[in-house]
């Protein structure tokens, strides 16, 4: 499988490692100092760039007729543009707020316990999420999805980081030097708490999973995610 890697920061690194480990091919390593020469002759894209290039990236992509995984967050007021494009262009693309293997089984456990306590008022939730200081975006995508599966099923009509209002689920953001990701969600009595964490040792799962979903999109046409790769639909 040919391989271009749209963005080549630490994680772009490390999914060049894992990819030829598993025998594929990398055409393209783009960073803020090339252009998108090598695309055309990929059979998948995949995108770990910034925010404010990634729906460049994607688009690109789309338009080139080759399939595009992506997992950089913070442009996601962009995403339904992106969805829109790739129907119109009978295109393939996958989004993933994070595509560690763990940290998908932990969004359908937080969507599970999230079903259980919504009838349990005396339970208050909470989140915390931390990362690296070098994360642009604030929360992570992975806690923005954990907190809109929380709010589907509680009185939360908002996730709010900062001065949160009543109906707001606050998410304490933290940075710290080389932390690669730990997500908690907390359900606070005055009698006890319950908590779900997922502590990320390092990239490599991410990565990892960022390779098995560009295998599995091969030759396929429409819009997907993690769930879709691991098949966790219920």
């Amino acid at each position: 499988m040919k391989i271009a890697l749209l963005g080549y920061g630490k994680m772009g690194k490390v999914i060049e490692r894992i990819a030829l480990e598993r025998g594929h091919e990398i055409v393209l390593k783009k960073d803020n100092s090339n252009t998108f020469e090598g695309l055309s002759t990929a059979d998948v894209a995949i995108d770990f760039s910034a925010p404010s290039v990634a729906v460049e990236n994607i688009s690109t992509a789309i338009n080139a007729g080759i399939p595009i995984v992506s997992g950089t967050t913070g442009w996601l007021e962009n995403y339904h543009q992106m969805v829109k494009l790739c129907n119109d262009k009978n295109a393939a693309f996958l989004y993933g707020s994070n595509f560690s293997l763990g940290v998908n089984l932990f969004f359908e456990l937080n969507d599970y316990l999230a079903k259980m306590m919504a009838k349990f008022k005396d339970y208050k939730v909470s989140m915390e999420e931390i990362h690296h200081t070098q994360k642009l975006d604030k929360p992570s995508g992975t806690a923005i999805s954990l907190a809109n599966a929380i709010i589907n099923h509680s009185d939360k009509n908002n996730w709010s980081i900062e001065n949160p209002k009543e109906d707001d689920l606050f998410i304490d953001v933290k940075r710290i030097d080389d932390v690669p990701g730990t997500h908690s969600v907390f359900y606070n009595s005055e009698v006890d708490y319950i908590e779900i964490k997922h502590v990320a040792h390092n990239r490599e799962g991410f990565a990892l999973g960022a390779v098995i979903a560009s295998e599995w999109i091969i030759g396929k046409k429409g819009v997907f995610s993690m769930k879709d790769v691991l098949d966790l639909h219920k």
